[in-house]
């Protein structure tokens, strides 16, 4: 190995250390430490821990309650995953043109991602109030959004696909900028119309950027936490069929000090998402065009 080559070498590696550290250590060993909390029950007043082998995994394997909360999580993700990743296409694509405003428009569609989440739930806890929600006022209907066990989880969905368009938004828009024009303009000359050159040079040419946008919008839908904490009170009728895995955990851990059934929780929600996305990286063969 040269001197020119063992600089390469040195400042390449110290370039990506902080990033490597960074993952070590918020990520890695919380997982570890995490997956040893499952063999232990938290002892009383979280010291004392006592070791029980798969206890904890037992019993999560009969409890009704995480089950329920994994199946919440799934519809989810099935509403919120195809409608944030279509709208920000279609967003994407039109605002690529030449059009006036397209900066304005653009900043439109991303503010709901640097908005503080406090806030995102309670300008929306005061859309679908009951009483005197805006939503209900304008449609002339009294729907109890967040407390209908049966609308409720499709009200949080909302809030999440509100919140994922613009970033998604962003992560096209930059796919798009980089497929030649050239394309189109063949296209265009052999008589193409909008519609068929969308689906067989926007589509195929964009879909390693869509596959990026889906595996970490399922991971994220799979996480979400935040909008049903802030969302759904405790008393909530609602909440059984509303909260997800991330929340019972919350709740276990936190709310109930039983930090071993929370980890066992968390470590089966790491094992769906590892499952979904291996899935994913094996499907991708068959669509996503590289170039």
């Amino acid at each position: 190995m040269t001197s020119w080559e063992k600089k390469q070498f040195f400042w390449g590696w110290l370039f990506i250390l902080p990033t490597m550290l960074g993952l070590i250590i918020l990520n890695i060993v919380p997982m570890f430490q995490t997956l040893y909390q499952s063999f232990f029950r938290t002892g009383d007043f979280g010291k004392g821990n006592v070791f029980i082998g798969l206890e904890n995994y037992e019993e999560l394997i009969h409890d009704p309650e995480v089950w329920q909360s994994l199946f919440n999580t799934f519809k989810y993700a099935i509403v919120e995953v195809p409608l944030s990743i279509i709208i920000a296409l279609v967003l994407a694509v039109f605002l690529n043109r030449k059009m006036r405003g397209r900066s304005i428009y653009r900043t439109i569609y991303f503010l709901p991602m640097v908005v503080a989440p406090a806030a995102v739930a309670m300008v929306w806890r005061w859309l679908y109030n009951s009483q005197f929600g805006l939503l209900n006022h304008m449609l002339h209907v009294k729907i109890e959004w967040i407390s209908n066990p049966h609308i409720a989880w499709i009200s949080i969905a909302i809030i999440g696909v509100w919140s994922a368009i613009g970033y998604n938004m962003v992560l096209f828009l930059a796919g798009l900028q980089e497929i030649p024009r050239d394309y189109y303009e063949a296209a265009d000359i052999d008589g193409a119309s909008g519609p068929r050159m969308f689906f067989n040079i926007t589509i195929p040419l964009l879909s390693p950027t869509i596959f990026f946008v889906m595996v970490t919008s399922i991971i994220g839908a799979f996480q979400v936490f935040d909008l049903i904490y802030m969302v759904m009170d405790e008393t909530n009728t609602a909440l059984p069929k509303t909260q997800t895995i991330v929340y019972l955990f919350y709740r276990y851990s936190f709310a109930y000090n039983n930090k071993g059934y929370g980890s066992a929780i968390v470590m089966l929600l790491l094992c769906v998402i590892i499952l979904i996305t291996v899935f994913q990286m094996i499907g991708q063969k068959k669509w996503v065009h590289y170039n």
